[in-house]
């Protein structure tokens, strides 16, 4: 059968983006591998009307949604490549099914590439987090710490004192410059120079972080920018352009969501730096949209 659309990925910015196309009555199959990036968390933060509920949740009720559209069908697979095929474009799924579409969509997400320290990938999502935003209101008061990773930990470093006190674990780096260091000293924010070892508390639960010197610092979350890698090479295999963002590859797009390979729209975080579901889920209605018109138009 030769779809509409394809949608690569059936997380928040690919069912926005399904959901449109399929109210405009075109065909749209989206191929999706049932690993979104937000299944470490177990609550969802800051969506409208949906605050504070569990993102498996939010996606089994719009992926039912989405599916009592009749134009809708979906593949529970990996789409391993992708490539223009007359007026349309041909993808080559993990089981050597080949499917067709005039149209293609990029919303496979990234996933973040955490460091190697114990006790930290079991905290993901839950007290080792990365959005004070998504999560930062349920530890208010707290001892918090910020993880150096990158030259954006600094920015973290001086954001979450809004949400409690914090302290910035250099992890054995460089101490940043004065201007810098002022401006943390201003914000009350404490310094340990040490490298981390490992993270410590009950379950998911976080108490302290230990360092080299195996002194423990209390800390009830802490927040780690890791850099994140895009879930699959479909959009250089198709020859769309990739930006370099702080922390990982970016798929670039104009504003309605279309890559620089014409027909080809990407939504969500493969899209930009910074990330939530609300963000996402706006990608998708773009992309959807314009997607539409660019069938009719």
């Amino acid at each position: 059968m030769q779809y509409d659309a394809i949608i690569i990925g059936g997380s928040f910015a690919g069912l926005a983006t399904a959901i449109y196309i399929a109210r405009a009555r075109r065909t749209v199959c989206i191929i999706d591998t049932g690993l979104p990036r937000n299944r470490f968390a177990e609550h969802s933060h800051g969506f409208f009307a949906q605050d504070g509920k569990a993102p498996g949740e939010m996606l089994a009720i719009a992926r039912e949604q989405v599916a009592a559209y009749p134009t809708v069908s979906f593949k529970s697979d990996a789409a391993i490549s992708a490539s223009k095929a007359g007026d349309g474009f041909e993808v080559t799924l993990a089981s050597g099914e080949v499917l067709g579409a005039k149209r293609l969509v990029l919303a496979y997400g990234i996933s973040d590439e955490l460091p190697d320290l114990p006790g930290l990938a079991e905290r993901w999502g839950s007290t080792a987090i990365h959005c004070p935003y998504c999560h930062g209101y349920e530890f208010s008061g707290q001892k918090l710490g910020v993880l150096s990773l990158s030259p954006m930990s600094v920015h973290q470093a001086q954001l979450i004192p809004e949400w409690g006190p914090t302290t910035f674990f250099l992890n054995g780096q460089d101490a940043p410059d004065e201007t810098i260091m002022a401006q943390l000293r201003a914000r009350n924010v404490v310094i340990e120079p040490d490298r981390v070892v490992a993270l410590h508390g009950e379950g998911k639960a976080l108490s302290g972080v230990e360092l080299e010197n195996r002194r423990i610092v209390e800390t009830a979350a802490l927040y780690v920018g890791p850099r994140n890698r895009l879930n699959s090479d479909i959009a250089q295999q198709l020859g769309c352009e990739i930006e370099e963002g702080p922390l990982g590859a970016i798929i670039r797009t104009d504003a309605m969501k279309q890559t620089t390979v014409p027909n080809v729209f990407a939504a969500g975080d493969v899209t930009r730096a910074a990330h939530n579901v609300t963000w996402a889920v706006s990608d998708g209605v773009m992309a959807g949209s314009a997607l539409h018109r660019s069938l009719v138009f």
